[in-house]
Parts: structure tokens; sequence; C-alpha cells
């Protein structure tokens, strides 16, 4: 199973990249595969490509901010948190989503 996602907050700095860090963490504990696209004051790294969206059966958007390009993800289902909220609860989420749609 793959989950794709994006997180920015209002510096992009610290928090863009702990929460992204967090999400692969817990993907990895449970077996996910987690690719995360980072918005921050250094651009957008670790681009999402059309294929990674596609494949993906779900869209975590952890943004502080408005983010560039959320108009890919129109058709897939979507969870949306703010970048603190997440990092405390990234084993949680992801444990949820391998119940939903891991079956």
């Amino acid at each position: 199973m793959k989950v794709v996602g994006v997180t920015a907050c209002p510096t992009g700095v610290a928090h863009t990249y702990m929460s992204a860090e967090a999400l692969v963490l817990a993907g990895e504990k449970y077996g996910i595969d987690v690719k995360i696209e980072t918005q921050g004051t250094a651009g957008i790294e670790n681009n999402l490509t059309e294929e990674d969206i596609k494949e993906a059966a779900c869209v975590i958007l952890s943004t502080d901010v408005a983010i560039q390009g959320e108009e890919r993800f129109h058709g897939k289902k979507v969870m949306r948190m703010g970048v603190q909220d997440l990092m405390k609860k990234a084993e949680p989420i992801m444990k949820k989503i391998k119940d939903t749609f891991d079956k």
C-alpha cells in the first residue's frame, strides 16, 4: 500500500520536515510505503509524480498554509491535519489508514 502527502508550515522549515519524517516512520511501522512532498522555504522538495498520486490509497495534507498544486489530488481520498497535530498522531493515523484501505 502507498500513501502520499504534502507537508507545509508557515515558516517552511522545522515542522514541515518533522511532520514528513513522522509520517514516513509511522508508515514503515505499519508496512506502508509513504512519500511526502515538502513545501517550504527551500521550495518544493521530493515532488510527487502523477504515478505516485495514482498509486496512492489516500493523500495526507498536513499543512498550516496554502500549498501549491492541491488540484492534483482531485478524486482521491484526502485527510487534512495541522502539522503539529500530525506529528503527535502519525502512528494512529497510519494504523487507521492500514485498517481502512488494506483489505
